[in-house]
């Protein structure tokens, strides 16, 4: 079968197509931002790159880091259409399938040209907020209403995902639910997980912006110095205004408190795998990628649960703890010392059910299986 993606460059894609290599299918990729190379780790894929720029000027990348103003209005007569571009290239490849990965990334710029080709089948992979979120966005839920219902087929990474569309004009084939980025593999993580009695460290997600919540966590800890000062408490991936919280408040001046910006996803891996506790918060998501490799890792988890995804997968006070109000500090107080209680070794035993049916092999096979239906 000849499958065109439809993709922004991210580890999740690339994860995820390079659960096709050997499945015989003809593969090819439309980056949509069409500003990428080459990319190494999908090589044996096809691949529409940098395809965006009429001239790539000298110069250009010292202005546009200099100049982003001159820089925009230079670009919108030097760039080349999102729609135009990929129509031709759906011409060039003539698929059996085009496969796109979240919605307003990569359906949205080409619903004109999926339009005018109503035979043509479609996948929409559904990623983290992609539907939870903007729905609530007048532009987005235009272009929602408008792509759901010309989608053939559906992949989500959470029931919730499933529902919303349906709600929105979605009546073609529900494909399941897979994390966003295929399968784990768990072999790898082993190495790095400590046993429970000899961790000592609570790992906290530091996004803070559209979606993420750091600081509600953080201002939460910060009354808690006395319960938490047998703990090492790191924030990792923290955003700008995670640190400018951090050093206006006292836990600047906590010796077991450290704040971490963006680090290789192996440090994040060997941070879990000592990790007692895992805290993630945050007003939007799908079912978290960074949850699941803390649970695989052996943390026990504390999460928020917009609009009841995570409880989709944990079940409070038995394998994790669910935040229910992203913003309320005082709920943030109460969940993380009931935290301190816990039975983790009754949690790790029920996630590692849930892990040994997430690996790599098992989804890569699942996942195959789906596309050899689509033939």
């Amino acid at each position: 079968m000849k499958i065109l993606m439809v993709s922004m460059p991210t580890l999740h894609f690339f994860r995820w197509a390079n659960q096709l290599q050997t499945a015989g299918h003809e593969v090819y990729w439309f980056d949509i931002t069409g500003m990428s190379k080459p990319v190494a780790k999908i090589s044996w894929i096809q691949q529409k790159v940098g395809w965006k720029l009429k001239w790539d000027y000298p110069g250009r990348i010292f202005i546009k880091n200099k100049f982003p103003t001159l820089y925009q209005s230079i670009q919108q007569f030097n760039e080349k259409e999102t729609a135009v571009e990929f129509e031709n290239y759906l011409k060039e490849v003539r698929p059996d399938v085009v496969h796109s990965f979240a919605l307003y990334v990569s359906c949205a710029p080409i619903i004109t040209v999926m339009e005018k080709y109503p035979a043509q089948k479609w996948i929409y992979s559904s990623w983290g907020s992609d539907l939870f979120y903007f729905q609530n966005e007048p532009s987005y839920l235009k272009d929602i209403k408008r792509v759901l219902p010309r989608v053939n087929y559906l992949f989500t990474d959470c029931q919730r995902d499933f529902e919303i569309a349906k709600g929105y004009g979605f009546t073609g084939e529900f494909l399941g639910v897979f994390p966003g980025g295929g399968g784990f593999q768990l072999n790898e993580m082993e190495k790095f997980k400590l046993p429970i009695l000899q961790r000592k460290t609570i790992l906290i997600k530091g996004f803070q912006g559209r979606s993420g919540r750091a600081i509600p966590v953080l201002k939460a800890i910060s009354s808690l110095s006395a319960e938490l000062s047998d703990f090492e408490l790191v924030v990792f991936g923290a955003d700008p205004q995670v640190f400018d919280y951090v050093n206006s408040s006292q836990l600047k001046n906590w010796n077991n408190f450290k704040i971490l910006g963006k680090i290789p996803h192996e440090e994040v891996l060997k941070l879990m795998g000592k990790s007692l506790i895992y805290i993630g918060n945050s007003n939007s998501d799908g079912m978290p990628n960074t949850m699941l490799e803390a649970i695989f890792m052996g943390a026990f988890p504390v999460q928020s649960n917009p609009g009841g995804v995570t409880a989709e997968l944990i079940q409070h006070g038995v394998n994790g703890l669910l935040i229910e109000d992203c913003e309320d500090v005082d709920q943030m107080v109460f969940v993380i010392k009931s935290s301190l209680i816990q039975n983790y070794t009754l949690a790790q035993n029920e996630n590692s059910k849930i892990a040994e049916t997430l690996t790599y092999d098992i989804i890569k096979d699942e996942v195959l299986q789906v596309y050899q239906q689509l033939k």
